[in-house]
């Protein structure tokens, strides 16, 4: 909300980032609030509402996951099997090392409040209309609309299997890796001109 003091929203969403990371997607707002050392009704008044931490929370950590994966997508002078290896395994290390945080924005805040899933679902359009302007601006395919087609489902693949991923721990993360590599390369190289 606006007038409020920044360094003080600041340290109410560091509070919020702690329990989370610490108690799961099940974090309630109760915890956050005695982790910051004050009570529910006043954690609400900093945000609006809870649609509001939540959406606070979501913007916080989307810039961190736009700026770890633009300049993977934006790599001169790689090979395309080499950039999707690093955007890949960048996207990958990510969610797992913010395994909480993840599911606390994409399952229990996307599914508890619309305001919240539709700016995530805005977050991961955007990284597939980016992509697929890349694409499109390298010539590795001529059509812009195929372009985004593609940008769109790497980015929408590289999510699910993510998610797939994340409930299969067994799973060794550099073969999930290799897997949608061999994917993103196999549909290039099947779109690139002859």
């Amino acid at each position: 909300m606006s007038g409020r003091d920044p360094d003080r929203r600041r340290a109410l969403l560091d509070a919020a980032d702690r329990v989370i990371r610490r108690e799961g997607p099940e974090a309630s707002m109760a915890s956050i609030a005695a982790e910051a050392g004050i009570t529910k009704p006043i954690l609400y008044r900093h945000f609006g509402d809870k649609s509001g931490l939540y959406q606070a929370l979501a913007n916080r950590h989307v810039r961190t996951v736009v700026s770890l994966l633009r300049p993977e997508f934006d790599r001169d002078r790689t090979d395309l099997r080499s950039r999707a290896r690093s955007t890949i395994t960048a996207y990958l290390d990510m969610i797992a090392a913010n395994l909480n945080l993840y599911r606390f924005l994409f399952h229990r805040a996307g599914a508890e409040d619309s305001r919240t899933h539709s700016q995530m679902t805005a977050i991961v359009r955007s990284l597939g209309e980016e992509l697929g302007a890349v694409i499109a601006a390298e010539s590795a395919v001529p059509d812009p609309v195929r372009a985004q087609v593609l940008g769109h489902a790497f980015v929408g693949m590289v999510q699910a299997t993510g998610d797939w991923w994340l409930e299969h721990p067994e799973v060794d993360r550099a073969e999930v890796v290799e897997g949608l590599v061999s994917v993103v390369v196999a549909t290039m190289s099947a779109t690139l001109p002859r």
